[in-house]
């Protein structure tokens, strides 16, 4: 009786992850056509890619170069930097573009209107937000903040780039959020280059100096909304990590695959009184995911708490407060 309320529990799990990530992901598709799309913003990541390649063969959809750069780099994940291929992040993978491209099908009139993905056109020009693109630049990055938010806490992630600044970190020693940065940057710009100038024999978009601003304020929002949905106002998680022994592959994992270091705490278990090794650790939310996939794989007897750190300071976080600035009541 008892294992069947387990496995009872666990498909119930199970369904409720998968259902918080087809939200999650038809969340994020209605931020990205409706608000995203038309008005050419390129806020980094797989699909700011997909956009800048749509702006230049319009003949297949945003969604569509999301599966040609989603997938491959989900396989070069698993090949170069050894990290499973998650069902659950390769389900959000797949049905992204899909529900994407299904909604820019049914809102856009003809296939013309499609290729050109004109806010004119959009719902018949109801939902035409040319004029108020600063209202466009934020309800689009919020939509896609929550429902990467529900993806996260459907216990899956979008990968994407982030796979990119792994592989940069893993083999030219930058790091990971430097990468991050530094890739985004680049879509920008190429976004800036091809959108805003014509580069590769496009028309330059209208107001060109703006959509580097738009864009800019978009994986801002994104990054701050995604946080908030899924701990709160708080962006730090503190992680204990406890082990039999001394693991050189996980020391090797986070030293020199996460880019983080962590205080080793030596111990004993109560109940079976032999030595153990904690790791306390500090981690971006995002990262959370990551983390506990891959020491599962390396240690699956690992116990592991995670839990929400207020401020962290010190090297690589934020600085000590200046004394001066410090006011006592």
């Amino acid at each position: 009786m008892n294992t069947y309320l387990t496995k009872k529990i666990n498909l119930r799990k199970q369904l409720n992850d998968y259902l918080l990530i087809v939200i999650g992901c038809t969340i994020v598709s209605i931020g990205f056509v409706f608000f995203i799309n038309p008005y050419k913003f390129v806020p980094g990541g797989v699909y700011g890619t997909s956009i800048v390649l749509h702006h230049l063969f319009p003949q297949l959809q945003v969604g569509t170069f999301g599966y040609f750069i989603g997938i491959p780099l989900l396989m070069i994940s698993y090949f170069v930097l050894g990290k499973g291929l998650g069902a659950k992040t390769l389900f959000a993978t797949l049905i992204t573009p899909a529900i994407m491209n299904v909604l820019s099908t049914l809102v856009y009139p003809t296939e013309e209107a499609l290729r050109e993905l004109s806010p004119e056109q959009l719902c018949n020009g109801m939902l035409n937000l040319s004029d108020n693109l600063i209202l466009a630049a934020i309800i689009g990055p919020v939509l896609i903040g929550v429902g990467s938010g529900f993806i996260m806490k459907g216990h899956a992630t979008t990968g994407g780039t982030d796979i990119i600044a792994m592989i940069t970190h893993k083999y030219l020693r930058v790091r990971f959020s430097n990468a991050l940065i530094a890739i985004d940057g680049i879509i920008i710009l190429l976004g800036l280059a091809v959108i805003g100038f014509g580069v590769g024999g496009t028309a330059p978009a209208k107001n060109t100096w703006m959509l580097s601003g738009y864009s800019l304020i978009c994986i801002f929002l994104m990054s701050r909304t995604l946080a908030y949905v899924v701990s709160g106002s708080k962006n730090n998680k503190l992680m204990f990590i406890v082990v039999d022994k001394d693991d050189e592959q996980l020391r090797d994992f986070i030293i020199n695959r996460l880019d983080r270091t962590a205080t080793v705490l030596s111990g004993k278990g109560l109940f079976s009184q032999e030595g153990k090794v904690t790791l306390m650790m500090m981690v971006r939310m995002r990262q959370v995911e990551a983390v506990t996939t891959s020491i599962r794989s390396m240690n699956p007897d690992a116990f592991i708490i995670v839990t929400d750190a207020y401020d962290a300071y010190g090297k690589r976080w934020k600085a000590f407060p200046d004394k001066n600035s410090i006011e006592l009541s």
